[in-house]
């Protein structure tokens, strides 16, 4: 309220100054014919003004504030693959028994143009994301998850990241799965019940993961070749590819 007010003070005060000068301008001069060609045209000129500075400049400078947002973001992102993400997807792929049916596009040396990108893209969101799990898998996945809980915290503290909501849900599922892997202390005496909803949770963090990782890799190729070239090298669809987890 006393923001609006002494904003309200500046307006009314810089009309009556503008006012005042005219008066002046008047006193001495004694020329009405003077003060209103320049008043018009001045007024005339602010729908210009407008245009130039409010749509035009201001727009490409919004338009770099966004980039490099993105940018940062991505930057984000790509941290967030390097301390978890690729372990986490490596570990949860290498216990899917319909994995085939999605790498060999990924593999493929062309799989990376944008079409097929976007043809990867539709593969994904149809895909069952289906999951084989032991206890021992619970039981890894648990210390994973409990290792990098302040680097998961550290993350949310990013305001940017409210701005990405895809990035958003895999971290949320993420948290939602480390909690209740957390909850329950002996993780090799679950009951079936137990057993059957971590799975389910395992699978949601699958199919956010499997497609944050799909857009990043291609943000890379098109950004950041040389990062997508050793992002690619540990692909973790691809049961060949350098080690990240050790799996049991």
């Amino acid at each position: 309220m006393r923001k609006k007010r002494w904003q309200l003070m500046v307006g009314v005060g810089l009309v009556v100054l503008s006012a005042v000068f005219y008066f002046l301008h008047y006193v001495i001069f004694r020329d009405t014919h003077h003060i209103f060609l320049y008043l018009i045209g001045d007024i005339a000129f602010v729908f210009i003004e407008v245009l130039l500075v409010t749509l035009i400049i201001h727009e490409l400078l919004n338009q770099r504030e966004k980039q490099a947002r993105f940018q940062k973001l991505n930057m984000v992102i790509g941290i967030f693959f390097s301390e978890l993400g690729t372990k986490l997807l490596k570990l949860l792929s290498a216990r899917d028994p319909d994995l085939e049916k999605i790498t060999e596009e990924l593999l493929a040396k062309d799989g990376w143009s944008e079409k097929n990108v976007s043809r990867l893209g539709e593969q994904f969101n149809r895909y069952n994301y289906g999951l084989e799990i032991q206890y021992e898998d619970l039981s890894q996945l648990k210390d994973l998850l409990r290792d990098k809980k302040d680097f998961l915290l550290r993350l949310l503290e990013n305001p940017s990241i409210l701005e990405h909501e895809s990035f958003t849900d895999v971290l949320r599922a993420v948290f939602h799965l480390a909690e209740e892997l957390d909850y329950r202390e002996d993780i090799e005496r679950l009951p079936t019940s137990d057993r059957t909803h971590l799975v389910g949770d395992m699978k949601r963090v699958y199919k956010f993961l499997a497609h944050q990782w799909l857009f990043h890799m291609a943000y890379l190729k098109s950004n950041h070749p040389y990062l997508f070239s050793l992002a690619i090298r540990m692909n973790p669809f691809d049961r060949n590819a350098s080690p990240i987890v050790k799996e049991s």
